[in-house]
Protein backbone atom coordinates (compact mmCIF):
# COMPACT_ATOMS: atom_id res chain seq x y z
CA UNK A 1 0.00 0.00 0.00
CA UNK A 2 1.33 3.57 -0.61
CA UNK A 3 2.09 6.20 2.04
CA UNK A 4 -0.47 8.18 0.04
CA UNK A 5 -3.40 4.92 0.49
CA UNK A 6 -2.28 4.48 4.29
CA UNK A 7 -2.58 8.42 4.67
CA UNK A 8 -6.22 8.63 2.95
CA UNK A 9 -7.43 4.55 5.36
CA UNK A 10 -5.56 6.85 8.37
CA UNK A 11 -7.98 9.77 7.73
CA UNK A 12 -10.88 7.78 7.70
CA UNK A 13 -10.09 5.35 10.84
CA UNK A 14 -11.80 7.28 13.30
CA UNK A 15 -10.59 5.18 16.38
CA UNK A 16 -7.26 5.66 14.96
CA UNK A 17 -7.43 9.58 15.30
CA UNK A 18 -8.85 9.57 18.75
CA UNK A 19 -6.00 7.32 19.74
CA UNK A 20 -3.58 9.45 18.25
CA UNK A 21 -4.68 12.35 19.27
CA UNK A 22 -5.34 10.93 23.08
CA UNK A 23 -1.58 9.37 23.17
CA UNK A 24 -0.44 13.32 22.30
CA UNK A 25 -2.08 14.20 25.53
CA UNK A 26 -0.98 11.33 27.28
CA UNK A 27 2.71 11.65 26.00
CA UNK A 28 2.21 15.87 27.37
CA UNK A 29 0.28 14.24 30.65
CA UNK A 30 3.08 11.62 31.50
CA UNK A 31 6.46 14.29 31.22
CA UNK A 32 4.50 16.84 33.04
CA UNK A 33 3.53 13.94 36.10
CA UNK A 34 7.02 12.33 36.27
CA UNK A 35 7.81 15.79 37.36
CA UNK A 36 5.00 16.68 39.71
CA UNK A 37 4.54 13.61 41.17
CA UNK A 38 8.85 13.50 41.50
CA UNK A 39 8.18 16.89 43.44
CA UNK A 40 5.32 15.83 45.71
CA UNK A 41 7.41 12.38 46.38
CA UNK A 42 10.39 14.65 47.47
CA UNK A 43 8.38 17.39 49.10
CA UNK A 44 5.67 15.86 51.06
CA UNK A 45 6.19 12.24 51.20
CA UNK A 46 4.24 9.06 51.08
CA UNK A 47 2.09 10.46 53.74
CA UNK A 48 1.38 13.52 52.16
CA UNK A 49 0.74 11.95 48.81
CA UNK A 50 -2.30 9.69 50.68
CA UNK A 51 -3.72 12.78 51.56
CA UNK A 52 -3.50 13.93 48.30
CA UNK A 53 -5.51 10.26 46.75
CA UNK A 54 -8.06 11.35 49.60
CA UNK A 55 -8.59 14.80 47.93
CA UNK A 56 -8.71 13.47 44.45
CA UNK A 57 -11.39 10.37 45.14
CA UNK A 58 -13.62 13.08 47.06
CA UNK A 59 -13.69 15.42 43.62
CA UNK A 60 -14.55 12.06 42.62
CA UNK A 61 -17.50 11.81 44.21
CA UNK A 62 -18.49 15.39 44.16
CA UNK A 63 -17.73 15.04 40.57
CA UNK A 64 -20.70 12.53 40.44
CA UNK A 65 -23.72 13.93 43.26
CA UNK A 66 -22.78 17.65 41.86
CA UNK A 67 -24.37 16.97 38.58
CA UNK A 68 -26.74 14.18 39.62
CA UNK A 69 -24.82 11.53 37.24
CA UNK A 70 -25.97 13.09 34.10
CA UNK A 71 -22.49 13.15 32.12
CA UNK A 72 -23.11 9.48 30.17
CA UNK A 73 -26.80 10.88 29.45
CA UNK A 74 -25.64 13.83 27.86
CA UNK A 75 -22.95 11.95 26.20
CA UNK A 76 -25.61 9.76 24.49
CA UNK A 77 -28.15 12.15 23.92
CA UNK A 78 -25.77 15.03 21.98
CA UNK A 79 -24.51 12.02 20.09
CA UNK A 80 -28.31 10.99 18.74
CA UNK A 81 -29.91 14.33 18.68
CA UNK A 82 -26.96 17.13 18.00
CA UNK A 83 -28.83 17.95 15.00
CA UNK A 84 -32.36 18.22 16.49
CA UNK A 85 -32.40 21.29 18.08
CA UNK A 86 -35.75 20.84 19.25
CA UNK A 87 -34.96 17.82 21.92
CA UNK A 88 -31.61 19.25 22.67
CA UNK A 89 -33.52 22.25 24.42
CA UNK A 90 -35.50 19.52 26.21
CA UNK A 91 -32.85 17.27 26.95
CA UNK A 92 -30.30 20.83 28.12
CA UNK A 93 -33.31 21.85 29.90
CA UNK A 94 -33.93 18.61 32.14
CA UNK A 95 -30.48 18.25 32.62
CA UNK A 96 -29.95 21.95 34.11
CA UNK A 97 -32.81 20.89 36.57
CA UNK A 98 -30.74 18.15 37.59
CA UNK A 99 -27.10 19.52 38.12
CA UNK A 100 -28.80 22.44 40.32
CA UNK A 101 -30.68 19.94 42.57
CA UNK A 102 -26.90 18.29 42.59
CA UNK A 103 -25.72 21.42 43.35
CA UNK A 104 -27.83 22.39 46.14
CA UNK A 105 -27.34 19.22 47.76
CA UNK A 106 -23.35 18.75 47.47
CA UNK A 107 -23.10 22.01 48.81
CA UNK A 108 -25.74 21.96 51.90
CA UNK A 109 -23.81 18.72 52.86
CA UNK A 110 -20.43 19.48 52.45
CA UNK A 111 -21.23 22.52 54.66
CA UNK A 112 -23.18 20.99 57.12
CA UNK A 113 -20.52 17.96 57.52
CA UNK A 114 -17.02 19.57 57.01
CA UNK A 115 -15.75 18.95 59.90
CA UNK A 116 -17.09 15.19 60.04
CA UNK A 117 -15.80 14.52 56.37
CA UNK A 118 -12.37 16.35 57.02
CA UNK A 119 -11.63 13.78 60.14
CA UNK A 120 -13.01 10.88 57.86
CA UNK A 121 -10.47 11.65 54.79
CA UNK A 122 -7.33 13.20 56.81
CA UNK A 123 -7.68 12.00 60.70
CA UNK A 124 -7.78 15.24 61.92
CA UNK A 125 -9.68 18.79 61.50
CA UNK A 126 -7.12 20.31 60.20
CA UNK A 127 -7.94 20.41 56.45
CA UNK A 128 -11.62 21.27 56.96
CA UNK A 129 -10.85 24.56 55.20
CA UNK A 130 -10.48 22.61 52.04
CA UNK A 131 -13.46 20.81 52.35
CA UNK A 132 -15.47 24.31 52.94
CA UNK A 133 -13.50 25.80 49.84
CA UNK A 134 -14.89 22.31 47.59
CA UNK A 135 -18.59 23.56 48.58
CA UNK A 136 -18.26 26.95 46.78
CA UNK A 137 -16.59 25.41 43.68
CA UNK A 138 -19.07 22.66 43.19
CA UNK A 139 -21.42 24.87 41.31
CA UNK A 140 -18.00 24.71 38.64
CA UNK A 141 -17.64 21.16 38.94
CA UNK A 142 -21.50 20.36 37.70
CA UNK A 143 -21.14 22.47 34.77
CA UNK A 144 -18.14 21.54 33.88
CA UNK A 145 -19.20 18.07 33.88
CA UNK A 146 -22.27 18.61 31.73
CA UNK A 147 -19.90 20.55 29.10
CA UNK A 148 -17.47 17.96 28.89
CA UNK A 149 -20.56 15.45 27.89
CA UNK A 150 -21.79 17.61 25.02
CA UNK A 151 -17.77 17.54 23.99
CA UNK A 152 -17.75 14.44 24.14
CA UNK A 153 -21.09 13.22 22.84
CA UNK A 154 -20.04 15.51 19.32
CA UNK A 155 -17.38 13.82 18.75
CA UNK A 156 -14.89 16.72 18.58
CA UNK A 157 -11.86 15.25 19.79
CA UNK A 158 -9.22 17.80 18.02
CA UNK A 159 -10.68 20.37 20.76
CA UNK A 160 -11.01 17.70 23.36
CA UNK A 161 -7.43 17.08 22.93
CA UNK A 162 -6.84 20.64 23.53
CA UNK A 163 -8.60 21.23 26.21
CA UNK A 164 -7.20 18.01 27.47
CA UNK A 165 -3.47 19.45 27.33
CA UNK A 166 -4.00 23.03 28.33
CA UNK A 167 -6.12 22.24 31.54
CA UNK A 168 -3.57 20.11 32.44
CA UNK A 169 -0.30 22.47 31.96
CA UNK A 170 -2.15 25.19 33.65
CA UNK A 171 -2.99 23.07 36.76
CA UNK A 172 0.13 21.88 36.54
CA UNK A 173 1.29 25.30 37.28
CA UNK A 174 -1.23 25.84 39.47
CA UNK A 175 0.08 22.81 41.90
CA UNK A 176 3.53 23.18 41.67
CA UNK A 177 2.98 27.39 42.70
CA UNK A 178 0.99 26.30 45.58
CA UNK A 179 3.44 22.97 46.46
CA UNK A 180 6.63 25.53 46.96
CA UNK A 181 5.05 28.23 48.36
CA UNK A 182 2.46 26.55 50.66
CA UNK A 183 3.54 22.85 50.52
CA UNK A 184 1.18 20.07 51.65
CA UNK A 185 -2.36 22.93 51.92
CA UNK A 186 -1.15 24.43 49.25
CA UNK A 187 -1.41 21.24 46.92
CA UNK A 188 -4.71 20.19 48.75
CA UNK A 189 -5.91 23.60 47.65
CA UNK A 190 -4.70 23.89 44.26
CA UNK A 191 -6.26 20.63 43.38
CA UNK A 192 -9.35 21.85 44.83
CA UNK A 193 -9.64 24.49 42.56
CA UNK A 194 -9.12 22.57 39.37
CA UNK A 195 -12.28 22.21 38.52
CA UNK A 196 -12.49 25.80 38.13
CA UNK A 197 -9.89 26.41 35.74
CA UNK A 198 -11.13 23.79 33.25
CA UNK A 199 -14.30 25.32 33.00
CA UNK A 200 -12.62 28.48 31.91
CA UNK A 201 -10.68 25.96 29.17
CA UNK A 202 -13.67 24.47 28.02
CA UNK A 203 -15.92 27.52 27.83
CA UNK A 204 -12.60 29.51 26.16
CA UNK A 205 -11.83 26.95 23.43
CA UNK A 206 -15.45 25.42 22.99
CA UNK A 207 -17.95 28.36 24.21
CA UNK A 208 -18.83 29.18 20.23
CA UNK A 209 -19.96 25.27 19.82
CA UNK A 210 -21.60 25.14 23.63
CA UNK A 211 -23.48 28.75 22.42
CA UNK A 212 -24.68 26.31 19.31
CA UNK A 213 -26.04 23.14 21.13
CA UNK A 214 -26.90 24.38 24.43
CA UNK A 215 -30.43 26.79 24.20
CA UNK A 216 -32.58 26.94 26.74
CA UNK A 217 -35.72 28.85 26.97
CA UNK A 218 -37.29 28.03 29.88
CA UNK A 219 -35.62 25.03 32.34
CA UNK A 220 -38.41 22.56 32.82
CA UNK A 221 -38.61 18.73 33.48
CA UNK A 222 -39.82 16.85 30.09
CA UNK A 223 -40.42 13.24 31.03
CA UNK A 224 -38.62 11.33 28.55
CA UNK A 225 -35.45 12.63 29.34
CA UNK A 226 -36.08 12.46 33.27
CA UNK A 227 -36.64 8.95 33.00
CA UNK A 228 -33.60 8.55 31.18
CA UNK A 229 -31.42 10.98 32.99
CA UNK A 230 -32.40 9.29 36.20
CA UNK A 231 -31.17 6.12 34.94
CA UNK A 232 -27.69 7.55 33.80
CA UNK A 233 -27.42 9.23 37.23
CA UNK A 234 -28.34 5.47 39.41
CA UNK A 235 -25.94 4.32 37.22
CA UNK A 236 -22.78 7.16 38.16
CA UNK A 237 -23.77 7.28 41.94
CA UNK A 238 -23.48 3.42 42.17
CA UNK A 239 -19.99 3.07 40.18
CA UNK A 240 -17.96 6.86 40.61
CA UNK A 241 -19.58 7.01 43.90
CA UNK A 242 -19.24 3.73 45.13
CA UNK A 243 -15.50 3.48 43.47
CA UNK A 244 -14.24 6.66 45.32
CA UNK A 245 -15.33 5.66 48.33
CA UNK A 246 -13.70 2.33 48.47
CA UNK A 247 -10.39 3.91 47.27
CA UNK A 248 -11.15 6.17 50.59
CA UNK A 249 -11.39 3.29 53.00
CA UNK A 250 -9.01 1.01 51.62
CA UNK A 251 -6.28 3.76 52.04
CA UNK A 252 -7.63 4.62 55.20
CA UNK A 253 -7.22 1.01 56.04
CA UNK A 254 -3.68 0.43 54.80
CA UNK A 255 -3.07 3.40 57.01
CA UNK A 256 -4.50 2.30 60.33
CA UNK A 257 -3.45 -1.65 59.75
CA UNK A 258 0.19 -1.18 58.37
CA UNK A 259 1.13 2.43 57.91
CA UNK A 260 0.07 5.46 56.48
CA UNK A 261 3.86 5.40 54.59
CA UNK A 262 2.32 2.37 52.73
CA UNK A 263 -1.30 4.30 51.70
CA UNK A 264 1.09 6.33 50.26
CA UNK A 265 3.16 3.50 48.09
CA UNK A 266 -1.12 2.26 47.13
CA UNK A 267 -1.56 5.86 46.02
CA UNK A 268 1.42 6.10 43.80
CA UNK A 269 0.67 3.23 42.35
CA UNK A 270 -2.87 4.43 41.56
CA UNK A 271 -1.61 7.80 40.44
CA UNK A 272 0.30 5.97 37.39
CA UNK A 273 -1.81 3.64 36.88
CA UNK A 274 -4.65 6.51 36.20
CA UNK A 275 -2.20 8.19 34.04
CA UNK A 276 -1.43 5.91 31.07
CA UNK A 277 -5.31 4.53 31.52
CA UNK A 278 -6.27 8.11 31.29
CA UNK A 279 -6.54 7.30 27.33
CA UNK A 280 -9.40 5.19 27.60
CA UNK A 281 -11.66 7.78 29.33
CA UNK A 282 -11.38 10.10 26.00
CA UNK A 283 -11.61 6.48 23.98
CA UNK A 284 -14.87 5.50 25.61
CA UNK A 285 -16.84 8.78 25.60
CA UNK A 286 -15.71 9.74 22.36
CA UNK A 287 -16.12 6.79 20.23
CA UNK A 288 -17.12 3.84 22.45
CA UNK A 289 -20.32 5.08 23.90
CA UNK A 290 -21.98 7.18 20.71
CA UNK A 291 -20.75 4.32 18.27
CA UNK A 292 -22.64 1.66 20.87
CA UNK A 293 -25.65 3.49 20.90
CA UNK A 294 -26.24 3.30 17.19
CA UNK A 295 -26.04 -0.46 17.39
CA UNK A 296 -28.78 -2.85 17.69
CA UNK A 297 -27.60 -6.08 16.51
CA UNK A 298 -25.44 -8.83 18.03
CA UNK A 299 -23.22 -9.38 14.75
CA UNK A 300 -22.37 -5.25 14.75
CA UNK A 301 -21.67 -5.76 18.61
CA UNK A 302 -18.98 -8.03 18.28
CA UNK A 303 -17.44 -6.69 15.06
CA UNK A 304 -17.16 -3.26 16.66
CA UNK A 305 -15.70 -4.75 19.93
CA UNK A 306 -12.80 -7.08 17.92
CA UNK A 307 -12.59 -3.52 16.04
CA UNK A 308 -11.12 -1.73 19.18
CA UNK A 309 -10.06 -4.71 20.52
CA UNK A 310 -7.61 -5.28 17.38
CA UNK A 311 -6.81 -1.42 17.34
CA UNK A 312 -5.80 -0.23 21.04
CA UNK A 313 -5.15 -3.70 23.36
CA UNK A 314 -1.79 -4.61 21.40
CA UNK A 315 -1.08 -0.69 21.89
CA UNK A 316 -1.93 -1.27 25.17
CA UNK A 317 -0.15 -4.47 26.17
CA UNK A 318 2.64 -3.28 24.82
CA UNK A 319 2.71 0.27 27.09
CA UNK A 320 2.23 -2.20 29.88
CA UNK A 321 5.08 -5.03 29.29
CA UNK A 322 7.54 -1.68 28.95
CA UNK A 323 6.43 0.18 32.24
CA UNK A 324 6.60 -3.72 34.49
CA UNK A 325 10.22 -3.65 32.46
CA UNK A 326 11.22 -0.13 33.43
CA UNK A 327 9.62 -0.33 36.88
CA UNK A 328 12.68 -0.32 39.01
CA UNK A 329 13.59 2.94 36.59
CA UNK A 330 9.72 4.28 36.62
CA UNK A 331 10.12 4.24 40.76
CA UNK A 332 14.03 5.37 41.24
CA UNK A 333 13.18 8.73 39.05
CA UNK A 334 9.30 9.56 40.12
CA UNK A 335 9.31 8.05 43.26
CA UNK A 336 13.06 7.52 44.23
CA UNK A 337 12.08 6.57 48.34
CA UNK A 338 8.86 4.64 47.62
CA UNK A 339 10.39 1.08 46.98
CA UNK A 340 7.87 -1.06 48.33
CA UNK A 341 6.14 -0.04 44.83
CA UNK A 342 7.66 -2.33 43.16
CA UNK A 343 5.68 -5.04 44.28
CA UNK A 344 2.52 -3.66 43.18
CA UNK A 345 3.34 -3.13 39.44
CA UNK A 346 2.98 -7.24 38.43
CA UNK A 347 -0.86 -6.94 39.97
CA UNK A 348 -1.97 -3.55 39.16
CA UNK A 349 -0.67 -3.81 34.84
CA UNK A 350 -2.48 -7.25 34.88
CA UNK A 351 -5.55 -5.80 36.21
CA UNK A 352 -5.64 -2.95 34.17
CA UNK A 353 -5.52 -4.82 31.42
CA UNK A 354 -8.17 -6.65 31.63
CA UNK A 355 -10.33 -4.38 33.09
CA UNK A 356 -9.62 -2.03 29.90
CA UNK A 357 -10.97 -5.34 27.95
CA UNK A 358 -13.78 -5.42 30.39
CA UNK A 359 -14.90 -1.76 29.87
CA UNK A 360 -15.04 -1.48 26.54
CA UNK A 361 -17.41 -4.37 26.02
CA UNK A 362 -19.76 -2.64 29.79
CA UNK A 363 -20.51 0.55 27.98
CA UNK A 364 -22.87 -1.62 26.02
CA UNK A 365 -24.86 -0.86 29.73
CA UNK A 366 -24.36 2.68 29.51
CA UNK A 367 -24.91 2.91 25.53
CA UNK A 368 -28.09 0.95 25.70
CA UNK A 369 -29.48 2.30 29.23
CA UNK A 370 -29.28 -1.30 30.79
CA UNK A 371 -29.67 0.18 34.43
CA UNK A 372 -30.37 -2.66 36.33
CA UNK A 373 -27.55 -4.68 34.37
CA UNK A 374 -25.29 -2.37 34.79
CA UNK A 375 -25.96 -1.46 38.49
CA UNK A 376 -26.41 -5.49 39.82
CA UNK A 377 -22.79 -5.70 37.66
CA UNK A 378 -21.22 -3.21 39.49
CA UNK A 379 -22.13 -3.73 42.89
CA UNK A 380 -20.70 -7.09 42.28
CA UNK A 381 -17.69 -6.23 41.15
CA UNK A 382 -16.97 -3.74 44.02
CA UNK A 383 -17.81 -6.10 46.65
CA UNK A 384 -15.37 -8.51 45.12
CA UNK A 385 -12.89 -6.03 45.32
CA UNK A 386 -13.20 -4.49 48.94
CA UNK A 387 -13.87 -8.08 50.19
CA UNK A 388 -10.76 -9.48 48.35
CA UNK A 389 -9.16 -6.49 49.55
CA UNK A 390 -9.32 -6.69 52.77
CA UNK A 391 -9.08 -10.56 53.05
CA UNK A 392 -5.18 -10.45 51.02
CA UNK A 393 -4.19 -7.33 52.96
CA UNK A 394 -3.84 -9.93 55.99
CA UNK A 395 -1.90 -12.36 53.83
CA UNK A 396 -0.05 -9.95 51.44
CA UNK A 397 -0.05 -6.58 52.82
CA UNK A 398 -0.64 -3.69 50.48
CA UNK A 399 0.57 -6.07 47.33
CA UNK A 400 -3.13 -8.18 48.33
CA UNK A 401 -4.63 -4.75 47.11
CA UNK A 402 -3.59 -5.11 43.80
CA UNK A 403 -4.08 -8.82 43.78
CA UNK A 404 -7.82 -7.88 44.33
CA UNK A 405 -8.20 -5.52 41.48
CA UNK A 406 -6.40 -8.52 39.14
CA UNK A 407 -9.00 -10.80 40.29
CA UNK A 408 -12.10 -8.88 40.54
CA UNK A 409 -11.53 -7.52 36.88
CA UNK A 410 -11.08 -11.17 35.76
CA UNK A 411 -14.50 -12.28 37.24
CA UNK A 412 -16.11 -9.29 35.80
CA UNK A 413 -15.18 -9.61 32.31
CA UNK A 414 -16.83 -12.70 32.15
CA UNK A 415 -19.93 -11.36 34.16
CA UNK A 416 -20.39 -8.38 32.02
CA UNK A 417 -19.63 -10.68 28.55
CA UNK A 418 -22.20 -13.35 29.23
CA UNK A 419 -25.06 -10.62 30.60
CA UNK A 420 -24.54 -8.89 26.82
CA UNK A 421 -24.63 -11.62 24.86
CA UNK A 422 -27.56 -13.05 26.40
CA UNK A 423 -29.35 -9.74 26.26
CA UNK A 424 -28.58 -9.47 22.38
CA UNK A 425 -29.64 -13.32 22.01
CA UNK A 426 -33.34 -12.77 24.50
CA UNK A 427 -33.80 -9.39 21.88
CA UNK A 428 -33.67 -11.63 19.06
CA UNK A 429 -35.89 -13.92 20.39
Amino acid sequence: MSIKNLIASFRKHTLLKILSLNSIVIGIRLIVSVFIQNLLAETIGASGLAKVGQIRNLLGILTSTSSLGVFNGVVKYTSELKEDETFLKKMFSTTFIFISVGVCLTTILLLLFSNEIAVYLFGDSDFVFIIKLLSIIVPAIAINRVFSGVLNGLSAYKKYAKIEIVSYLLSSVLLVSFLLKFNLEGVLIAIAITPVLQLLVIVFVFGKTLRKHIKINSLKLNSPYTRALLIFMIMSLVSTVLVNFIEIDLRTQISNRISEDEAGNWTAMLFLSKNYMVFSSGLFTLYVIPKFARIHNRGEFKKEVLHIYKTIMPLFGIGMILVYLFRNIIVDIIYPDFKYMEPLFKWQLLGDFVKLASLVVAHQFLAKKMLISFVVTEIISLALFYGLSMFFVNEYGTEGITMAHFYRYIIYFFMVLIIILYSFKNKKS
